[in-house]
């Protein structure tokens, strides 16, 4: 069980956090179709960040002096830039969608399009190969052990030091209260209601002396700074800190948890939790030992491989044909903001 728990919070915190990426876009009154590319791009730049100290031997100083703080720092630092570039490259949606006025879902789309090109692009450069690697498997370095806390390998920590610390990345943590203080944000600041108010009627917002374009420009920006930050933790937690122009659809799950919570911070947590645990699921059941007696119990039932890999994705499906008509998206999204209409 403690397995499952801390696997499940792996793949639904960034999930999540890329999720409430897309609430800031569209309750500003723009749709934000690119998550999937922002996250590439977002693992990318971390991942090179990571990269780049490795070659400068900072890392190494840090983990053969056995400081934690050190490592979980440059880790920070990753997730910092990865959220900046991914800040950067959103202004390419907000660009098109507030200046220029053009479809908010095609450009998204050409994002989607251009990221892993430009990414790949870059690791053939940086690497002659498809995929951009840190070197001796250092992303490790960014995961608790219990070891680290006076702990023998064969010492128990109980159930809840077993969870939430014995191999843990601290990154899960930072993403958590990040998406909580960014909801309070949304929906207890003068700032989030102003935000908002551009996504519903912006019109009226510009009456009441709001800068409609600002705010438009700021919850694009913001969500680009939370989906890159989303997708350095997914490749940081999941694929070995490896970057290779692909998160897995992650971002098109993001969407679906977006719907599904109706662009609410608190559905969308627990919708992204449903979506982790199933993910959980589809990439390690045959590891999986639900209630610790040793029996692998999704493993002998023989079920196609393929079947649980699916399971995230169907599930998706069904969940937003019974959810998506009782969304209420913000009114005004995809709707480029005209000054003189009233």
């Amino acid at each position: 069980m403690p397995f499952l728990i801390r696997q499940t919070l792996i793949y639904a915190v960034p999930l999540m956090l890329v999720a409430l990426a897309g609430v800031f876009a569209e309750r500003s009154g723009i749709i934000n179709l690119a998550l999937e590319g922002i996250m590439i791009f977002g693992a990318f730049m971390g991942v090179l960040f990571v990269r780049t100290v490795q070659e400068w031997g900072w890392f190494a100083e840090a983990y053969q002096a056995k400081n934690i703080f050190a490592l979980q720092s440059f880790g920070f630092l990753a997730m910092l830039f990865a959220a900046a570039m991914g800040a950067i490259f959103s202004l390419l949606l907000a660009f098109a969608a507030i200046n220029l006025k053009a479809d908010q879902t095609i450009g998204g789309t050409a994002l989607n399009l251009l990221a892993p090109a430009v990414v790949l692009f870059f690791i053939r450069m940086i690497a002659n190969q498809n995929t951009l690697n840190i070197s001796n498997g250092a992303a490790d370095w960014f995961m608790l052990k219990k070891s680290m806390f006076g702990y023998g390998r064969k010492d128990e920590m109980g159930f809840l030091g077993s969870t939430f610390v014995d191999k843990v990345y601290v990154a899960t943590y930072i993403c958590i209260l990040v998406f909580v203080v960014m909801s309070i944000i949304l929906y207890k600041t003068r700032f989030g209601m102003r935000l908002r108010s551009c996504g519903e009627n912006p019109q009226a917002s510009a009456s009441l002396g709001i800068n409609v374009v600002k705010m438009r420009y700021a919850g694009t920006v913001i969500s680009g700074a939370l989906a890159g930050m989303g997708g350095f933790v997914y490749v940081l937690t999941t694929a070995n800190c490896s970057a290779n122009g692909d998160v897995a659809g992650f971002g098109f799950l993001a969407l679906a948890v977006m719907i599904f919570g109706n662009w609410k911070p608190l559905n969308i947590c627990l919708a992204a939790l449903l979506f982790g645990l199933f993910k959980c699921v589809a990439a390690s059941y045959s590891t999986l030992d639900i209630n610790g007696d040793g029996v692998y119990m999704l493993k002998e039932l023989n079920i196609n491989t393929n079947i649980y890999r699916m399971l995230p994705y169907v599930i998706t499906l069904i969940v937003l044909a019974f959810t998506s008509k009782s969304s209420r998206a913000p009114k005004a999204e995809g709707i480029p903001y005209d000054p003189g209409k009233r």
